[in-house]
């Protein structure tokens, strides 16, 4: 494909510079000594900075602006160069403060755990700015990318079909290819229960970099289906849905990709802060990468191509980008100057579960010996946790698609689905099959989050799994659904593996508030998903 293609250009030029391209962060704030470095901010935070968002507004405009043949056009640092020269044009008045705001800026994150929805300002075509010349309104460089010019079919090909062929970047397109950002937030809102709850249960839970890391990782899973790439590619879809960000190719160009990527490098940098004695293990990529045959065996000393750490040419490995020190930023969270590794996770710890603790008081001890009496009186106390556990070929379509799950009906109307009151969450198989090695036989797993829903829409029942098991037998549904907003029957979904497991709340961890809420072992109810297409089968494991 034309990006690919793109891509090794890039690559091969990156790669053979005589003046390598450093890629260094931003430099301003930088304390070398200590470690010191200024915070990225939440969206919702970062919009009331004033000087510092009028910046970064102007910069991205700037930034959009450029060639796109440029190479450098393609680099985040840029921006804060951008923002550095725009500074000095401010009225002498405004100059200094503009100039101090400019110094430590750095690119916002989009907090999609807390915050579901996509930020006001990204939802709008134009924004207003205190620009050098005073307020002003401005097409919005975070609403959308116009390309210029429109790239050939060579570069985007009419095989991809309308995502080839829109003029700027789309989020939940109409049928006339106009964005509907409204639509789309439905959808991120309908399933910010279950991003919430998956997201504190994966870094509560999983200290195990390859499970923790990405979909595709098969051994010692056990029943934890989910995985930070999982959260990202929900993301992902529930915006694009049919738009840039649903397609792999394309969503770097659609401005909320920055937004969104910088929160998934945030939760990484707290899990690595959290877990300071797990990281990547050797392991053979079947799919490979431009410049690694599939196949190869890849480590944590693996060049990463084609980013280099100095001028010289010097390669960054997964060892050297262990922290985001050498980019000059950190996050609120992970503060990593004056402390121990020990010390920064427990730190850490405290302030991931005082953010995303989804429970607020766990049960009492006297509640967990209940549990374990099946005498005593049930009660509707927070003490297991359910989920569905879906496992299917990455390519069983050959292009993306959702899986709605619902407690009750499924809506007899399909474009409705992504947000429906019986809505549980929808899972997301992010695929583009001239991106990828992929075969029918690359499994993707992934992992929704079932406890709320089931509180939500039977606020009476016990949550015991003698009440929820056979509750599920009768409401738990499915349905498979394209991005196209195409109806694909699920018989048709080779291979699809869904089944419901569930598990104990034990308590803290640990002492004090940075303990996180523990877990049990995972159980599988067969039960629930018997006799329905793409079941798990009697006697097949998880």
């Amino acid at each position: 494909m034309a990006f690919n293609s793109i891509f090794i250009v890039i690559a091969i030029c990156l790669a053979s510079l005589a003046n390598a391209v450093a890629i260094t962060g931003p430099p301003g704030g930088v304390n070398n000594s200590t470690g010191q470095r200024p915070f990225r901010q939440e969206f919702s935070t970062f919009k009331e900075s004033g000087p510092a968002f009028d910046l970064y507004i102007l910069s991205l405009q700037k930034f959009q602006q450029q060639n796109q043949s440029a190479l450098l056009s393609y680099y985040q640092q840029i921006l804060w160069k951008y923002a550095q020269q725009i500074a000095t044009t401010y009225p002498t008045a405004q100059r200094s403060t503009y100039q101090a705001a400019a110094t430590t800026l750095r690119v916002p994150y989009w907090d999609w755990v807390l915050n579901a929805t996509m930020p006001d300002p990204v939802n709008s075509p134009m924004i207003s700015v205190n620009s050098p010349h005073g307020v002003t309104n401005i097409v919005n460089p975070l609403y959308n990318y116009t390309f210029h010019p429109q790239p050939s079919a060579v570069d985007f090909p009419p095989s991809d079909g309308m995502i080839a062929e829109y003029h700027s970047t789309v989020r939940y397109p109409s049928s006339s290819g106009q964005s509907q950002p409204g639509l789309a937030n439905l959808q991120l809102e309908a399933n910010a229960q279950a991003i919430h709850d998956a997201t504190y249960q994966l870094i509560a839970d999983q200290s195990n970099y390859p499970p923790f890391s990405n979909t595709g990782y098969t051994d010692g899973r056990g029943g934890s289906y989910n995985s930070l790439e999982n959260m990202h590619n929900a993301i992902h879809s529930l915006v694009g849905n049919g738009g840039h960000m649903g397609y792999i190719p394309y969503a770097g160009f659609d401005p909320i990709f920055w937004l969104h990527h910088a929160n998934v490098d945030r939760l990484f940098a707290i899990w690595q802060a959290m877990y300071p004695d797990s990281y990547t293990t050797a392991e053979a990529d079947a799919e490979g990468t431009f410049t690694n045959a599939p196949g190869e065996t890849e480590d944590v000393n693996t060049s990463l191509t084609p980013f280099h750490s100095d001028s010289a040419g010097t390669l960054y490995t997964s060892a050297s980008v262990r922290s985001t020190r050498p980019f000059g930023y950190t996050y609120p969270e992970v503060v990593d100057w004056g402390v121990n590794a020990s010390q920064l996770s427990s730190n850490t710890r405290t302030a991931f579960n005082k953010l995303y603790n989804p429970s607020g008081s766990l049960p009492t001890r006297s509640l967990l010996d209940k549990r374990d009496d099946p005498t005593a009186p049930h009660t509707n106390a927070t003490e297991y946790e359910y989920s569905i556990n879906i496992r299917v070929p990455k390519a069983a379509l050959n292009r993306p698609f959702f899986i709605h799950f619902f407690l009750g009906p499924v809506p007899p109307t399909p474009l409705t689905w992504s947000f429906a009151p019986t809505l549980i969450a929808s899972q997301s198989i992010l695929y583009h099959p001239l991106t990828t090695t992929t075969t029918t036989t690359t499994l993707s797993y992934g992992q929704i989050p079932l406890t709320r829903a089931l509180r939500r829409s039977h606020r009476t029942a016990p949550l015991d799994p003698r009440a929820v098991v056979p509750l599920l037998g009768r409401g738990l549904r499915w349905a498979v659904q394209d991005f196209e907003d195409r109806v694909v029957p699920t018989v048709e979904v080779g291979g699809l593996r869904v089944f419901v497991v569930g598990r104990a709340v034990v308590g803290r961890r640990g002492e004090g508030a940075d303990g996180l809420t523990g877990y049990g072992p995972y159980t599988i109810y067969r039960a629930a998903t018997r006799g329905k297409v793409g079941g798990l089968p009697d006697g097949e494991g998880m």
